[in-house]
């Protein structure tokens, strides 16, 4: 039990819930007229709160959620049905195909293995992945006419781009493959695309979309850029402000010296909160309009900047940038990293 009113947090994680709904009317839009537009809310929605993003898709049109793990599967349920859920990585075990009965959620079935666990658990409406070039999850070619998978009662058949964000031929040979094996198998639906799959254009997107990346300020094809708004907006508070003097290291290891006297602020952000290292080399926070760079190495839960030439005090926050395609260009880190470890620790609000 907590004895008083916890106080607010160091870090918040702003949310623009209209962003992420016009986000998804863009990707929308870019769909073919007959196509549902669907999307990834797996890993948290991205890290950025399926508290926050799940309402706002809903707001915007979205009807179908796709989710990694059974274990994700209660927070979403919070804000939309059963039914329209459904979980990637199928029926390990008795106990999941039960609790996707129990629920109503529909588990994707990538393999024989979990084709004859599920039919004989009960069976029920379900989706199927099938493997076409990226060896990762789904059935083979060779599984198509197993008597398990021709078994199922399937909803969508769907299967996973390896190279969407790319101009590569094996989009073409994987494209090919999909429409071989989905003629065998009788779903009711058909999907391909991620984010990046719906700019190959129509012939990839078939009757359902799942966009991920693209919802939460992610553009992995440039054809996005300027088309998809930032969706979240990240910000940590100064813990101390104090003078360096010609000589002073910063940080571990002292890889950064003071070269003439300075203010230096201690900010509540590191590692365990997602800001890697990669990005304190010659990365920044900003006060307004003043330009923070950071001093040294990134730690677990602290970061040092430069705050000279700034009015800044103890207990301000400044904003961390966290425009994704440039946030990635810099860093050498991908988008999709950039918002899945955003740690626990920031106070995620909507607005």
């Amino acid at each position: 039990m907590i004895p008083g009113e916890l106080p607010p947090a160091s870090l918040r994680l702003r949310i623009d819930r209209q962003a992420l709904a016009d986000n998804w009317r863009y990707l929308d839009s870019v769909s073919a007229s007959e196509t549902a537009t669907g999307a990834a809310i797996k890993a948290n929605a991205y890290g950025l709160g399926v508290d926050v993003a799940i309402p706002a898709l809903l707001e915007a049109g979205a009807r179908d959620f796709f989710l990694a793990h059974w274990g994700e599967v209660p927070a979403a349920l919070e804000h939309a049905e059963g039914s329209q859920l459904s979980v990637l990585h199928g029926v390990r075990t008795p106990a999941e195909a039960h609790f996707a009965r129990e629920t109503s959620v529909l588990p994707v079935i990538n393999s024989v293995r979990q084709a004859a666990l599920w039919s004989q658990s009960g069976g029920g409406a379900c989706h199927l992945m099938i493997d076409t070039g990226m060896n990762r999850l789904g059935i083979t070619a060779a599984d198509v006419s197993d008597p398990a998978i021709q078994a199922l009662d399937i909803e969508i058949a769907m299967s996973h781009l390896a190279c969407a964000d790319e101009a590569s031929p094996n989009n073409v040979a994987q494209l090919a493959r999909f429409r071989e094996c989905a003629q065998s198998v009788g779903a009711r639906g058909l999907s391909l695309s991620n984010s990046a799959g719906l700019m190959l254009g129509p012939d990839y997107h078939f009757d359902l979309t799942r966009p991920g990346i693209a919802l939460y300020g992610g553009a992995p094809v440039k054809a996005m850029r300027g088309k998809i708004a930032q969706v979240a907006y990240p910000e940590a508070a100064i813990i101390q402000i104090r003078d360096l003097s010609p000589g002073d290291s910063v940080g571990y290891n002292a890889t950064w010296t003071a070269e003439r006297p300075m203010r230096a602020a201690t900010v509540s952000l590191g590692y365990a909160d997602g800001f890697l290292r990669a990005l304190g080399r010659d990365g920044v926070l900003h006060h307004g309009d003043d330009t923070l760079p950071i001093l040294g190495k990134v730690s677990m839960d602290m970061i040092i900047v430069d705050v000279t030439n700034s009015d800044v005090s103890e207990r301000d926050f400044l904003s961390i940038p966290f425009d994704l395609p440039e946030l990635s260009a810099r860093s050498g880190l991908s988008q999709y990293e950039l918002l899945t470890v955003l740690g626990g620790r920031f106070d995620r609000t909507d607005g």
